[in-house]
């Protein structure tokens, strides 16, 4: 019975969402703002639309600089806002 449980935990942590966006604000301890890019079709215009949403992701390092694109992990809540963590630096920003 219990490992039944446990492994149905363990596929569940697998299912978790990633997205790649730029860092928009670093001024933040450990905490830094990513802008994630989409293309959401008008309903009416039948054109597409480019829209953003903003993340707050945890950055433990502070290693991330603005402009820099990053992949995020949700993850559990760290804060009132925050509820991604930055896996790995993409690219970094050209100074």
């Amino acid at each position: 019975m219990s490992g039944e449980i446990q492994t149905s935990a363990t596929a569940e942590r697998g299912l978790r969402k990633s997205l790649t966006g730029t860092v928009m604000s670093n001024k933040m301890d450990k905490t830094v703002v990513v802008a994630v890019p989409r293309r959401v079709k008008h309903p009416e215009y039948k054109k597409y639309v480019k829209s953003r949403e903003t993340y707050k992701a945890h950055d433990e390092k502070n290693e991330c600089n603005v402009g820099d694109t990053v992949v995020i992990h949700e993850c559990r809540p760290l804060s009132r806002d925050k509820r991604w963590r930055v896996t790995s630096i993409t690219r970094r920003a050209t100074a």
